[in-house]
């Protein structure tokens, strides 16, 4: 049984995803989720059928949204303090 690209980019997703999981720092958690749903997104576009990776799409899509606005919200809050 051969493995396509399709499963690889799959399993390469849910690793970064399950791997920011455990990470302590947020930060860092945050771009490795960012990557994992960035992965998930080019996973959904692969379907033969747009219409069956539109969920993953559209869920993962949201998720990197939520994790790059609260990403640079850290970024500036850290720089008001070192400005301070």
């Amino acid at each position: 049984m051969e493995i396509t690209m399709l499963e690889y980019v799959g399993y390469a997703a849910s690793i970064a995803v399950a791997i920011s999981f455990v990470m302590k720092d947020m930060r860092k958690l945050r771009v490795v989720n960012i990557i994992g749903c960035t992965l998930f997104v080019i996973y959904g576009f692969m379907f033969e059928s747009l219409r069956a990776g539109l969920p993953v799409i559209i869920t993962n899509v949201a998720i990197i949204c939520v994790n790059t606005y609260y990403l640079f919200k850290m970024i500036n809050e850290r720089n008001k303090e070192i400005s301070e």
